[in-house]
């Protein structure tokens, strides 16, 4: 296996860029392959000091395909459950984009019981850390938004209070006008 990826990583270096015809001189073409069709297309005739076209001979060899530079079988991963049918020998792991990243904390620190390889991060001590803080810091904010939550809320209550008070003192004060006003017309009549 060693042998068939270290011909691969010196095919892939002599192998040259296929791209477009033209796509050199026009920028308006990507750079990207697209055979040529035209009849007197130089790379479509395969002359010398023209691009290369894309063959078989340009191919890695066929127990290397699909493998990474480490000869490592890449399975994505969703959840915790789907690393304990991994061969930490023969396949490396590669974490979902979809997965958040809680679940992405709980993946990575399985997966370094088990000493698989993970893929798609680079420092994965790095990354634990930086999304530690993160998950920290977003708790902190919360935290402290619910606090004033709470203080708006018991503002709001004293308020209301300040509020009822204001009318039950307004609703005495008119019981007794009321009564004053009752009192007044008995005695005048």
């Amino acid at each position: 296996m060693k042998k068939l990826l270290e011909l691969r990583k010196k095919i892939k270096q002599r192998k040259p860029e296929f791209i477009r015809q033209d796509a050199h001189k026009k920028a308006k073409l990507k750079r990207k392959w697209v055979r040529p069709r035209g009849i007197d297309s130089k790379i479509r005739l395969g002359l010398k000091g023209y691009g290369k076209k894309p063959s078989t001979g340009w191919s890695s060899p066929k127990g290397t395909k699909g493998l990474t530079a480490e000869g490592l079988i890449p399975k994505v991963i969703c959840t915790v459950k789907d690393i304990q049918n991994l061969n930490p020998e023969k396949e490396g792991l590669i974490i979902s984009k979809t997965v958040g990243k809680k679940k992405k904390l709980e993946i990575i620190k399985s997966a370094k019981e088990k000493s698989i390889k993970i893929l798609n991060i680079k420092d994965t001590e790095k990354y634990v850390k930086s999304v530690e803080e993160s998950l920290a810091s977003r708790k902190a904010k919360k935290k402290a938004i619910e606090k004033a939550k709470q203080e708006k809320k018991i503002e709001k209550a004293k308020k209301e209070e300040k509020k009822t008070e204001e009318k039950v003192d307004e609703d005495k004060k008119d019981s007794e006008k009321k009564e004053k006003d009752k009192l007044l017309t008995k005695k005048e009549i």
